[in-house]
């Protein structure tokens, strides 16, 4: 049963059935549990949910209480590699519900493998049981990095033999449901000024702005937009950087209008400040590498200002995204200050020390997480691997920058700080706990490494949300 704290809602039905399509879900031979976020469900009111219920709404997807009472596959387009793609929407998941979470913030439960849809084009519909246990480490590892993403909210093995191009074959199926702050795309509003649809276009801008920003439109309601999208994605762009995440698909249909990450596939994090490292194989330029995350997320928010130009002044929206790169700087040094657990100060000397913390890590000599953890609060806490590398020259500006630091208060109170090592997720990590479950069903290693993770981000103060603003 849900929770008194089960808040339904059915906004998406304000836009009207010119921006989504009924659907229904797959019927999939089996419903077999494979991960359940109490966690995320209890901040929606469904942490009440017994086992049942929950393959019910999340495996069969019988309509919540109260709420929508057939899955919709919203309708978008989007530049793909920056070649434009009027022919996308959602084409193997779909929102199945929403709801207000405790901060009355509105929230989506979509899904990823639900089945096929009119969207679908020449795909089954159908998500590998490995994406989505890549899914969740994603996801929980972003959580605990201070980047706002989407949850993992349920995963559901099918009993179907999938058949992939990239990947062996035949390999296991499942449906996984994702909690996020809204499906409304970049591509959502591409859409419509494809279309010319001026009124649809106005009619969304409204929608985001009340559902998303807790603002009433008006006459410069698209450039409140845009403004409100160039800070949430420049944030964004910022928070992958200080995370060493790379996202491996920026396309304008991935960009949520909430600045909030979701949509992943074939994303890594880079063990190295490498702003050349891919996620990607099919990544062949690089476009979508880890140090040029910023442009690509830039260039996607001009897309958005470009659909707008039908409603709302150039000048303006110019000026709008002429502000990215001011902020995406700030952002990256408050995240970048948070995961090292020291205070801000002067600007000037803030924006050196960040510098000299680039630089030095662009030497290949320390992994990222090995950095942060080593000099968590400002002051190396060795003894480490690392600590040769800390006494090259290339990292004595750092040193010096960080010994005018102090400490944010607590900094170092959780005791993963005395752990011999970092938690991280590299890629042989992430494919040693797919082995286990792929040849044996063995998912213990999966379920220490989320245990592992969450702890992690206790230490870092992200379950409680105490991340930068």
């Amino acid at each position: 049963m849900t929770d008194t704290t089960y808040r339904p809602e059915t906004a998406i039905l304000e836009l009207g059935s010119e921006f989504y399509d009924p659907v229904a879900a797959a019927d999939f031979p089996q419903t077999i549990l494979r991960f359940r976020n109490d966690r995320a469900a209890a901040e929606v009111g469904l942490a009440g949910l017994g086992a049942e219920e929950w393959l019910l709404h999340f495996g069969r997807f019988a309509p919540l209480p109260d709420n929508l009472q057939q899955p919709l596959a919203l309708r978008y387009h989007g530049h793909q590699f920056r070649h434009y793609n009027p022919d996308i929407g959602d084409g193997r998941g779909f929102l199945f519900a929403q709801m207000s979470d405790g901060e009355g913030r509105l929230m989506d439960l979509g899904t990823k493998g639900s089945g096929q849809t009119p969207w679908s084009r020449f795909g089954d519909g159908r998500l590998t049981l490995k994406g989505g246990m890549r899914e969740i480490l994603a996801t929980e590892m972003l959580e605990a990095l201070g980047v706002e993403t989407s949850r993992t909210f349920s995963l559901i093995e099918t009993g179907e033999a999938l058949h992939r191009g990239d990947e062996p074959s035949p390999t296991r199926s499942a449906v996984m449901v994702r909690l996020s702050h809204g499906h409304i795309r970049i591509g959502t509003f591409q859409r419509l000024a494809y279309l010319e649809q001026d009124d649809n276009l106005r009619r969304l801008t409204d929608y985001s702005l009340r559902h998303y920003f807790g603002e009433e439109s008006g006459e410069d309601g698209p450039l409140r937009l845009l403004r409100h999208v160039v800070a949430g994605t420049s944030r964004l762009a910022a928070s992958y950087i200080a995370a060493g995440f790379v996202h491996g698909v920026l396309n304008s249909d991935n960009i949520n209008i909430t600045g909030e990450s979701f949509d992943y596939g074939p994303w890594r994090w880079t063990p190295m400040w490498d702003g050349h490292f891919t996620a990607a194989y099919f990544d062949h330029m690089g476009l979508y590498s880890f140090g040029r995350q910023p442009e690509a997320i830039h260039w996607d928010v001009l897309q958005l200002a470009m659909s707008l130009r039908s409603i709302a002044p150039a000048e303006g929206l110019t000026e709008a995204l002429q502000g990215f790169p001011d902020i995406f700087q700030q952002a990256l040094r408050d995240q970048m200050f948070w995961r090292l657990g020291i205070a801000t100060g002067d600007d000037a000397e803030d924006a050196e020390l960040l510098v000299a913390i680039e630089q030095a890590l662009a030497k290949q000599t320390v992994a990222i997480d090995r950095f942060f953890f080593d000099w968590r609060g400002g002051r190396r806490r060795g003894p480490s691997p690392a600590d040769a590398a800390y006494e090259a020259a290339e990292f004595r500006p750092v040193v010096e920058g960080l010994e005018r630091r102090a400490a944010v208060p607590g900094a170092l109170d959780h005791p993963y700080w005395s752990d011999a090592e970092p938690c991280s997720m590299h890629i042989e990590e992430v494919e040693a706990i797919w082995a286990r479950i792929d040849q044996d069903d063995d998912w213990s290693a999966l379920e220490a490494k989320v245990a592992a993770v969450r702890r992690m981000g206790e230490a870092y103060g992200s379950s409680t949300r105490s991340r930068p603003a």
